[in-house]
């Protein structure tokens, strides 16, 4: 049985940098494309970065240069470094594999 398991969300004044980290189980993780993604109230839920099993990464052009997306297989686990976070950031963020979802964080950017 896959299991995502987000953390590291929270509350984060504008420019501020956030790490989320979600941790995987019950897939060949090395094997695994991973993706963030982020819905807003209102809004439809998008992709924010993914990370293929080789290591290629895609961004939303909203972030990129300001999110970084990485994999640490030894750990199961994929991480988004935000830095210089905005208030159109505010959303709850999801960890993505195939057809499996985690069960989202919130991450507020306001001061």
């Amino acid at each position: 049985q896959v299991q995502l398991a987000e953390s590291g969300g929270g509350l984060v004044q504008p420019g501020g940098s956030l790490r989320l980290s979600c941790a995987a189980s019950g897939i060949i993780f090395r094997f695994a494309s991973m993706g963030w993604y982020r819905q807003a109230p209102g809004k439809q839920r998008e992709l924010v970065a993914s990370v293929t099993g080789s290591g290629f990464t895609n961004y939303a052009d909203s972030v990129k240069g300001r999110f970084t997306i990485s994999r640490d297989n030894a750990k199961s686990t994929v991480y988004l470094q935000m830095n210089s976070l905005k208030p159109e950031d505010t959303a709850v963020y999801y960890c993505r594999t195939g057809e499996q979802w985690g069960q989202g964080t919130q991450v507020t950017v306001s001061s």
